[in-house]
Parts: structure tokens; C-alpha cells; sequence
């Protein structure tokens, strides 16, 4: 992790709706991981998208409750 690269980012927790605080590192480039909402402990699925081309970071956040097969 590069941390002179962080980005702060907010989100809201698709569940309760509570602000989620995240440190994004543009430096690892696409990401895809979960993490957890510190107010009801429900699990977020974020997609990070980084544009270098356009120097745009984009999060999408996604419930953990959507199917995968």
C-alpha cells in the first residue's frame, strides 16, 4: 500500500444507510473486496475503478446479499 496515494472516500452502507469511511489506494489499481459496515455489521461489496485517463476514481458499493454463480 502506497500510503502518499490514499484517497478518502464515503459511502453509504446499502443496509442502514450509515456513512462508511474508506481509504482507497488508486496505486492497486481495479479492486473488488468487502468490507464491513461498522454500524450494523452487514457486509459491503465495493468495486473500485480507477481511470488514470481521466484521473477519476469510482466506487460502486453492492450489497453481499446478491447472488454469484
Amino acid at each position: 500500500m502506497d500510503t502518499d496515494k490514499l484517497r478518502d472516500a464515503t459511502v453509504s452502507c446499502p443496509f442502514c444507510g450509515h456513512p462508511v469511511h474508506l481509504d482507497i489506494d488508486p496505486s492497486m489499481g481495479n479492486q473488488d473486496y468487502q468490507d464491513e459496515c461498522r454500524n450494523c455489521g452487514s457486509d459491503i461489496r465495493l468495486v473500485v475503478d480507477v481511470d488514470e485517463q481521466h484521473n477519476k476514481i469510482i466506487v460502486r458499493v453492492k450489497s453481499d446479499d446478491e447472488n454469484y454463480y
